[in-house]
């Protein structure tokens, strides 16, 4: 049976150490040039002990001021109610999990019971401790440290796969997504068409979803798979841009034609604007290929190059893009890629978030899943 020890107030040991000295609160009050009313509060626990007093009691007793001060704050802090650890485990809590954030989309409910809060988590994370490694694969499989996710983006892909589980669309096959490219291509020319292709995804067994990013988890876009033959392809839409929607959209869909990820159970991209061609893997190189090459046939845009470098009209960046039936912000976007310069006809990438979440599974902006 654990017994915690009792705290006396520090005026129980100033009697004790007056006693041991024969002195009278009236001659320690003279010794210290105090009132005689303030030894007799402190004694009686009536004052508390202040660093100038403090200071007094350790010159004129021979123990240091620190003495005073260490036995006054372990008196107040013993007076104070115990928070059982509460305080502790909600703080444990925010240290490793965007609390905030999830708070903040609906993804957590916000409450002041601790155990309520800590069993949301689990659940969430589908974890039986806090303590436990979160993850994020299917088939179980064990994940490499260093390649895992950040807590912010492990919390963003499973905000995902919980809506993209929801959804009751046609089985998964290779071909009917390969069919379903010529019918994405050709949306191509104006971003009200985005609206379309959530509906051709589900026709073809893409589970195809749009979560809003947390701040600082700069993530554009993954393809992650529930089963061996169920892939999602999830979007942030971190950059409202048409160029950047569709190369996001083809460079993940490329991943699930290609079943990359699907043993260890997602492909993550984050920052694809950042990334330099060296840093970026194989399957990375393959995905960004097929990407370029769906927004603007890349002989195409060689072609266009070489005849009007370094005159890049926007007259001839529209009529280049009419002529191929896009939209001329993807020919920007690509423009932008290859000569580096992320400052040119920038008026030309419209947004497109209103359009693509009129018609896909969407949570963020105000809009709450209910899961």
């Amino acid at each position: 049976m654990n017994t915690v020890a009792e705290i006396f107030p520090p005026g129980e040991f100033l009697r004790e150490e007056l006693e041991a000295r024969g002195w009278s609160q009236t001659e320690l009050a003279e010794i210290i040039g105090r009132p005689v009313r303030l030894i007799n509060e402190l004694i009686a626990g009536k004052k508390a002990i202040t660093p100038e007093t403090a200071i007094q009691l350790g010159d004129s007793l021979g123990t240091g001021p620190e003495l005073w001060m260490n036995l006054e704050s372990q008196y107040q802090l013993s007076k104070v109610r115990s928070t059982d650890g509460l305080i502790a485990r909600r703080a444990k809590l925010y240290e490793r999990f965007p609390v905030r954030e999830m708070i903040k989309r609906g993804w957590i409910e916000a409450t002041k019971s601790i155990e309520v809060l800590e069993q949301q988590f689990l659940t969430f994370f589908d974890v039986n401790s806090l303590e436990d490694e979160i993850p994020f694969c299917h088939a179980a499989k064990k994940t490499e440290v260093h390649d895992l996710p950040s807590m912010l983006q492990l919390a963003w892909l499973c905000r995902a796969r919980r809506i993209a589980s929801e959804l009751v669309i046609a089985p998964y096959t290779e071909a009917g997504l390969r069919q379903a490219l010529p019918r994405l291509s050709a949306l191509l020319s104006a971003p009200e068409e985005t609206r379309h292709v959530a509906r051709v995804l589900a026709e073809c067994g893409v589970r195809f979803v749009i979560v809003e990013p947390i701040p600082g988890s700069k993530i554009d876009g993954a393809c992650f798979w529930l089963t061996d033959v169920q892939p999602v392809v999830a979007l942030s839409l971190r950059l409202d841009r048409i160029d950047n929607f569709w190369f996001v959209l083809r460079h993940e869909l490329e991943h699930v034609l290609r079943r990359h990820g699907r043993e260890r159970g997602y492909i993550l991209d984050q920052d694809m604007e950042g990334t330099a061609a060296d840093q970026i893997n194989d399957e990375e190189v393959v995905a960004n290929t097929e990407a370029a090459e769906f927004c603007v046939a890349q002989d195409e845009m060689t072609g266009f190059v070489a005849r009007v470098a370094p005159f890049f009209a926007a007259e001839r960046v529209v009529l280049f893009a009419q002529r191929l039936d896009v939209h001329p912000g993807l020919v920007v976007g690509q423009l932008q890629r290859r000569l580096g310069r992320y400052d040119l006809f920038r008026k030309f990438q419209v947004k497109v978030r209103q359009a693509v979440t009129s018609s896909a599974l969407t949570d963020g902006w105000g809009m709450v899943h209910t899961v």
